[in-house]
């Protein structure tokens, strides 16, 4: 008997996940990623206690590793250099391993690439859905033939990120789905840290409705994350990412530490200079096509769980359509009833309370944000602020663990 065949759109943490755990339970994924190659190492990323969960059942955990380094300080700075020490990103409940994107997608395409059929350069441009099967048209851009060839699949999981080619194929335009949050972020790693720091101080800059973070690590440059807020996203990406950065933090002189930062960014070789948007749908799945991680839902860099959840999500999948031979239909429904009520609380607490602290929105709010820094600055109030986290979200995540 020949075994299910499954579509797997996009070389993410996602989708790499999910390549891996449906191998796992019999399957024979194909992978397809618009680019041309694999992608660089990327950005800062945390890894929260479900994604390392989901990790160490799914046997990475140790290949992904940590780069959090014990001996970092961070501090909170002004414009013109003065600083005391704050409360770094390590420090939040929940004691997040600090890592590069890369890491998990390197770790996870060790796994996957020996075993699994890869193509770059290859996307989706139509997708006919059948009672037994799904119908999906696939270019590739050394194709002479523009339109294409058409392949049947069992499933197709869409695991293509916040503008997937998959949701608009099957769900329809990203406009009916994207929720702005109205923030741009621009995000680089840098080549030496601002004057006066050492390279594994971590820093926060932060001023009501703009911020910058900078994420030191063990073993690599550091990462620095602009972030702010915008009434009108379109004019933002009018200009080149260093304007708008510029007219975002100023009219004020940018002092010693944002200029350097402002320079870094101008001219790193690779940066990210984008809009934030969640991902809000009815439904993640049809009877044979499922969306996966940001795809689906899109937390946000604001709620720290975009990696631990797309972990999740598709080691779930894999787990749901074991349960359930020869009837993805019940297998993808008991995977949303399971996993959704855990990711609408993250999209909440994204828009929420991780918003504020990435970016204070107000003046209280950068109050509110010392005070948890106070508070959580000695091991008492830190133990009590991991249980009261730990407490909220235990049934939920449990749900999403469990066997």
């Amino acid at each position: 008997m020949s075994k299910p065949r499954a579509l797997i759109v996009g070389m993410g943490i996602a989708g790499l996940a999910s390549a891996m755990r449906l191998h796992e339970i019999g399957w024979e994924p194909v992978l397809v990623e618009r680019a041309p190659d694999r992608r660089s190492a990327g950005y800062f990323i945390g890894l929260f206690e479900t994604g390392r969960a989901t990790a160490r059942r799914m046997g990475v955990l140790d290949a992904i590793g940590d780069r959090t380094d014990p001996a970092s300080v961070t501090y909170d700075v002004d414009r013109a250099g003065r600083r005391r020490p704050a409360m770094g990103y390590g420090d939040l409940p929940g004691g997040p391993r600090l890592i590069l994107r890369g890491d998990i997608e390197a770790a996870l395409y060790d796994t996957v690439a020996p075993r699994t059929e890869i193509r770059y350069g290859t996307t989706p441009t139509a997708l006919a859905e059948h009672p037994d099967g799904v119908d999906v048209t696939l270019r590739t851009t050394t194709d002479a033939d523009t339109t294409g060839t058409t392949e049947r699949f069992d499933l197709v999981v869409g695991a293509d990120g916040l503008r997937s080619t998959v949701r608009s194929l099957a769900f329809g335009p990203h406009t009916q789905y994207l929720r702005p949050l109205h923030h741009i972020i621009g995000a680089a790693i840098l080549e030496e840290a601002p004057p006066g720091f050492a390279p594994n101080d971590g820093l926060v800059l932060a001023e009501p409705g703009r911020s910058v973070w900078i994420f030191p690590f063990a073993d690599h440059q550091p990462g620095v994350l602009f972030s702010y807020r915008t009434d009108d996203e379109d004019a933002e990406f009018r200009r080149p990412p260093i304007e708008s950065l510029r007219r975002a933090y100023g009219p004020e002189p940018t002092g010693p530490v944002l200029e350097h930062l402002l320079t870094q960014f101008e001219h790193a070789d690779d940066s990210l200079f984008d809009s934030t948007h969640q991902v809000e749908m009815p439904t993640w799945h049809t009877d044979r096509v499922v969306l996966v991680g940001d795809s689906a839902w899109c937390l946000t860099l604001y709620s720290g769980m975009g990696a631990s959840t797309g972990l999740a999500g598709a080691d779930l999948l894999g787990t749901s359509l074991q349960r359930n031979p020869g009837h993805p239909a019940r297998a993808l429904r008991e995977w949303e009833q399971r996993l959704r009520p855990f990711i609408t609380t993250q999209q909440e607490l994204g828009r929420t309370e991780g918003l504020m602290m990435f970016v204070p929105q107000t003046r209280r709010d950068i109050a509110l944000r010392a005070l948890v820094q106070k508070v959580t600055g000695n091991p008492v109030g830190k133990r009590a602020m991991n249980a009261l986290i730990a407490g909220k979200f235990k049934s939920k995540s449990h749900d999403i663990a469990a066997p």
